[in-house]
């Protein structure tokens, strides 16, 4: 047998292969009319479509194209799906750096100590300054007493206004950190209770989100509206 005989019957070897594999997809379209085709039928786009093998038998089923509004459905699903493991693996790092910054309660209260005292020390140096100004306006108040049913002197009336002014924004600083002392007291009131299931034997990250850290999410998601 020569070369070209021999090449000529791989020619058909491969020719008879690719047509004994070759895929047939069958299906009834919506008139009941069964129809057939060596590539996807488009009237059967809406409905299941077998992809049967060369004797007849099912190789596999392709199920319908889904419609824009159902691929629309299953991405949301698959960018949830994907947003859940995302924040699963958060919860699980954050608990792992909790476990590691406190290994035990005596470490959390230092913490927690240390935090309020921060705070406190502003406090006593607004309340010190609150006393400073208070001092500073005695003098003024003694010296607008010569005025009376008369107008203030304009430097006067600035001074006083000025005292004013700074009066309130002390104030108002001390309210803010009294909330301060309030967050961090809550905040490290749910680490606590999160860390004692840790340290009993809890999984990481099997708790879902630390709660503090959804508050100010959801704080987040409310502001940007």
């Amino acid at each position: 047998m020569n070369s070209i005989a021999v090449a000529a019957g791989l020619m058909l070897y491969w020719l008879g292969a690719g047509t004994a594999s070759a895929a047939i997809y069958s299906c009834v379209d919506g008139n009941g009319k069964k129809l057939t085709s060596d590539r996807p039928i488009v009237e059967c786009a809406n409905r299941d479509q077998k992809v049967l093998n060369p004797d007849g038998s099912v190789k596999r089923i392709v199920p319908p194209t889904p419609t824009a509004d159902e691929r629309a459905e299953q991405e949301a699903r698959e960018r949830q799906a994907a947003a859940e493991r995302v924040a699963h693996q958060d919860a699980i790092r954050r608990d792992r750096n909790l476990m590691v910054r406190f290994p035990n309660e005596a470490a959390h209260q230092k913490a927690r100590a240390k935090a309020l005292d921060d705070v406190r020390n502003a406090v006593a140096q607004s309340e010190k300054r609150l006393a400073g100004l208070a001092a500073e306006r005695k003098p003024l108040l003694d010296e607008a007493e010569f005025y009376v049913g008369r107008p203030l002197p304009l430097k006067l009336r600035q001074q006083l206004d000025a005292n004013d002014a700074a009066t309130d924004a002390q104030r108002v600083l001390i309210q803010n950190q009294q909330a301060e002392m309030v967050r961090i007291n809550a905040l490290f009131d749910v680490e606590l209770a999160r860390l004692r299931k840790l340290w009993a034997g809890a999984t990481p990250g099997s708790m879902g989100a630390l709660a503090a850290d959804a508050a100010a999410s959801d704080s987040k998601k409310t502001a940007s509206k």
